[in-house]
Parts: C-alpha cells; sequence; structure tokens
C-alpha cells in the first residue's frame, strides 16, 4: 500500500505551482500608481495625452483620482494616494510643512478665465477680474460657483475676499458642489457666468451661448504642483513610481509632453518646472 501524502502536507507545493503559474501567465501586475489630482487636469484632456507617454517611458501605470484639489491633498494626507497634481499652491504648500508630502515642484501653468454669456447684462468684460466681481456681487445675475474646495474655487473665493466679500450671498450666487465639466454645463444652461480654468474651457464642447469675457489679468495666473506622498507617515504608498513620475514630469521629456497638448492649434498648459 502506497504511503501518500496528505493533501495539507501538499498545500504549500500547490500554492507554489500557483504563483509561478500566475507570474508566467502575467496575472499579478506591479501595483499601479495612484494619483490624486484636480479635475481640470482630466477634464481638459491632459491626462489622456500624458500619461501614456510616462507609461512608455517607464512601464508603470497610472490609476488617476480625478476629485478637486481640496479633495486631492486630503487624500494625500490620509494616505490614499500616492501622488497629488494639484493646483493650491498655498495648501500645497502647507502639506509639505506637515510632513504629509516631501516635497513640492512646481510643474506647468494656465490661466484661469471668466465665462459669461456673450451679451454679457452685467457688463463685466475686460481684464480685472475683481472689477468684475464686484460687478457680479451687486447683480442678479446668475453666477456658478464649484463650491468644492478644489483649487478653482480657492481661486474663485481669494477673488471675493480681495474686494471685501468673504461669503458672497447674492441672489444669483449658486454652490453646485461639482467639478469643471458640470458647473460649465450648468453655467451654458442657465445663462450664468463661471469662473473656469482655461484647459477645461478650450475642451469644453457644450459651450451654448457662453464665451470668455475676462482674461489677461495676472490674479488669474494658475500653477499646478507635484507632490508625492510621505512615506515616513505612510509606509505602505507607492513611493518608487511616486518619485518616478515627479522626475519624468518635471524633465525635459515630460515639459515637453505638456507643452505639445494643444486643441485646435492652441497650447493648454505650459511648462514651468525649474529643474
Amino acid at each position: 500500500m502506497r504511503n501518500l501524502m496528505s493533501f495539507g502536507a501538499l498545500a504549500p507545493v500547490f500554492s507554489a505551482l500557483a504563483a509561478i503559474v500566475l507570474v508566467a501567465s502575467g496575472a499579478v501586475h506591479a501595483q499601479a500608481l495612484v494619483m490624486a489630482s484636480t479635475t481640470s487636469t482630466e477634464q481638459s484632456g491632459l491626462f489622456a495625452h500624458l500619461l501614456p507617454a510616462f507609461k512608455a517611458a517607464t512601464g508603470v501605470d497610472v490609476k488617476v483620482v480625478a476629485v478637486g484639489t481640496g479633495q486631492a491633498i486630503d487624500m494625500g494626507r490620509r494616505g490614499d494616494a500616492d501622488v497629488l497634481f494639484v493646483h493650491d499652491q498655498a495648501a500645497e504648500e502647507k502639506l509639505v510643512q506637515e510632513g504629509f508630502a516631501t516635497k513640492r515642484l512646481p510643474v506647468m501653468y494656465n490661466d484661469f478665465v471668466l465665462v459669461g454669456p456673450a451679451a454679457d447684462p452685467v457688463g463685466v468684460r475686460g481684464k480685472d477680474i475683481l472689477a468684475a466681481f464686484k460687478k457680479l456681487a451687486a447683480s442678479p445675475a446668475s453666477f456658478i460657483s464649484r463650491g468644492d474646495r478644489s483649487g478653482t474655487h480657492a481661486a474663485e473665493l481669494r477673488y471675493w475676499k480681495a474686494i471685501g466679500t468673504e461669503a458672497p450671498k447674492f441672489a444669483g450666487y449658486r454652490e453646485c458642489g461639482c467639478g469643471m465639466g458640470p458647473a460649465l454645463n450648468i453655467a451654458a444652461s442657465t445663462a450664468g457666468y463661471v469662473l473656469t480654468d482655461r484647459g477645461t474651457w478650450l475642451n469644453f464642447k457644450n459651450r451654448a451661448g457662453l464665451v470668455v469675457l475676462v482674461e489677461g489679468d495676472k490674479q488669474l495666473f494658475n500653477q499646478y504642483g507635484v507632490l508625492p506622498v510621505n512615506p515616513a507617515k505612510h509606509p505602505h504608498v507607492n513611493a518608487a513610481d511616486a518619485a518616478k513620475f515627479v522626475d519624468w514630469v518635471t524633465s525635459a521629456a515630460g515639459q515637453g509632453v505638456i507643452a505639445g497638448y494643444k486643441i485646435g492649434g492652441e497650447q493648454l498648459f505650459f511648462p514651468h518646472a525649474k529643474n
């Protein structure tokens, strides 16, 4: 009578064989890099242009979680993302000071623009964003606010504060608590005014009667930064691939890909890395 080994004794052997089969079949993949980013980088179409080039250069897959910048920074603070790509410099620098990100590097910039109905019933058209906000605050016109702690929302609040309006509550002021694309859709459907980043505006198809009314003010400058989450705070983060992304996106190669993204011949973002 043969002496058969028990199944329990063979279990480690089966497990090892299964692991070999999984690796050979490609079923085991490297951990994807989780990037929390603002909706403007996603909805402008930039990531569809940028991330394939990054993967081709490094082999790293990136999973993007597109939320408002405030939410993206919260994800970094909790360790729910490996790297952040956002646009609220004061909040970004605070995250580094708190130790939740190892550094903050500038990557690119574009600008904010104020869009509204072509007829411009409030008369905001021009190059002075604060003068435009003063007129809006004194009018019954519809103004759509992101209201979502995004970088665009933070910029909007800075403009209200600069004209002495800490919490705008005029009749036409509406907070949607939504991304840039939905906010633009609401403005288009209500002939309202809305502050938007230029990249999302250029990629926005449902403009209806909206046009750019205020642009060119230096206060509309919109800078994006990249921040790797600190593994000393969250040891589980994919720090190695985060470092690869930061190095690549701020390199000549990554900056060239950013500069090459255009819609209708118009460049959406401008390289701003200081490497």
